[in-house]
């Protein structure tokens, strides 16, 4: 089918001009649509959620790009817990097209120098995010996936619900998150010096990305490609790798060469004829159990974008790689009505069957992953735990059931929707569209519990 590209969004051209109608239609402030600028105001019953409120010194939008200077106030229990200057952007991708943006900033000194602080009980550091489920209209679906990840002792970015404030305007329901980079709290990997360039200092740390390219698209300097791509047979698109840590104006010529030369003997690997030999196969490359629970957090929640976008892997110094940490899942758990987002009885992994045709496919691994006994014995074992344990449906739906009473009770629903009233139009990509926010919790409750149906009964005939 032929495509095209609205702010690097994949939609069938069908639907362009129709999207493009409604994002005009609602911007300028329809009924029925939703505000270009949020004018409620914040209301006395959000002050059980923290309050973060942002001054941007006059200016009157927040770009995409370069940060500009801000002041921030954290407000808890009606008492500022902190105070001071940050610098902040727009942030994400197609995300982008709505009009309630993401955030990206960093706390900075009174020099304007980046300041490490600790904002809301999370461990300090400089650089923090703040998501606006938008598309999202339960407003959890990110926090479910992160507080699970965490619960299955993977590091996941640390969350809270947070009412926004910016310029004395209500934004609605954020959350504030911890933007993925190498730290001691938070991708705990080695700190790898320009000059680590041979012997054990050149293997790690490293963090890269299998993800959408910025403006400047894919090149040598930014990311390096796979021998594979898509398929065994090296036919498909191209997957391409990122650098992201060390950031691609640090990372040196030989580290360059190290964990690109790792990746690809790593996939080799994994294509021979020995790939399930535990010595000439792809376990002497990568720990087995991140790439389990990294499939687990994917599968359960069908997520249209799982290992294709936003696909984070780190190897530490004298380690394998490892998958994740996990990111971005807000059209995932039933949230995306194209190639099968919806469904509860498909395989995440296997998108590029149903959508061979888009640009940004799922690597070879997964399918070969499962072609090894020994990995599906670790697959079927630890699903097993997990599903007598965190991922039972009781535990999951309470989860669900204790995030709707916080931000039900504490009237963050209602002034969320006050800003931004989104229920009963559908906002791309939703595969269902309720008319209220009961409506939108049961629709996820109800897909959880017949997505881990089918996947009881599919993990266990592997």
């Amino acid at each position: 089918m032929l495509t095209l590209r609205v702010s690097e969004l994949r939609i069938p051209a069908k639907f362009t001009l129709w999207l493009l109608a409604f994002i005009l239609f609602t911007a300028c402030g329809s009924d029925d649509g939703v505000r270009e600028e949020p004018v409620t105001a914040l209301e006395p019953s959000l002050a059980k959620l923290p309050r973060i409120e942002i001054n941007t010194l006059s200016r009157v939008e927040i770009p995409d790009e370069p940060k500009i200077d801000a002041s921030i106030r954290v407000i808890e229990d009606d008492a500022i817990s902190y105070e001071g200057k940050i610098a902040i952007e727009i942030r994400g991708s197609s995300s982008q097209l709505f009009p309630k943006k993401g955030y990206g900033f960093e706390t900075r000194d009174a020099s304007n120098i980046d300041l490490d602080v600790s904002l809301l009980g999370f461990p300090e550091e400089e650089d923090w995010v703040l998501h606006g489920p938008y598309s999202d209209k339960t407003l959890i679906r990110n926090v479910l996936i992160y507080d699970l990840a965490r619960e299955m002792n993977q590091y996941a970015s640390r969350t809270k619900f947070v009412a926004l404030h910016i310029n004395e305007q209500s934004n609605g329901v954020y959350v504030f998150m911890e933007k993925l980079k190498r730290d001691k709290g938070r991708i705990d990997i080695n700190k790898l010096k320009a000059d680590e360039n041979e012997g054990e200092d050149l293997t790690g740390g490293y963090i890269l990305k299998i993800d959408k390219s910025d403006q400047e698209g894919y090149t040598d300097q930014n990311s390096f490609s796979s021998e594979f791509g898509a398929s065994l047979d090296r036919t498909g698109n191209p997957i391409n790798f990122l650098f992201d840590y060390p950031k691609v104006s640090d990372i040196t010529s030989q580290q360059r060469t190290y964990i690109s030369t790792y990746i690809g003997d790593f996939e080799a690997a994994l294509a021979s004829d020995d790939f399930a030999d535990p010595v000439r196969g792809y376990a002497a490359y990568v720990d087995i159990d991140s790439f389990v629970d990294f499939f687990i957090c994917n599968e359960l929640s069908n997520n249209v974008d799982g290992y294709r976008i936003s696909t984070y892997m780190h190897k530490d110094k004298n380690e394998k790689l490892k998958m994740g940490p996990i990111w971005d899942f807000n059209i995932a758990f039933g949230n995306a009505n194209y190639c099968g987002g919806d469904a509860t009885d498909v395989w995440a992994y296997k998108f590029n069957d149903r959508c061979p045709d888009d640009d940004l496919s799922v690597p070879f691994w997964w399918g070969r992953l499962l072609e090894d006994p020994v990995f599906v014995d670790r697959l079927k074992g630890r699903w097993s735990v997990l599903r007598s344990s965190i991922l039972t449906n009781t535990a999951m739906l309470n989860k669900v059931d204790e995030y709707r009473a916080l931000l039900s009770d504490s009237g963050a629903v209602q002034s969320n929707f006050n800003t931004w009233p989104t229920f009963g139009i559908y906002i791309w990509p939703n595969a269902f569209v309720g008319d209220n926010y009961a409506e939108e919790i049961d629709y996820l409750k109800n897909w959880i519990s017949d997505r881990t149906i089918w996947l009881d009964n599919s993990i266990n005939a592997l």
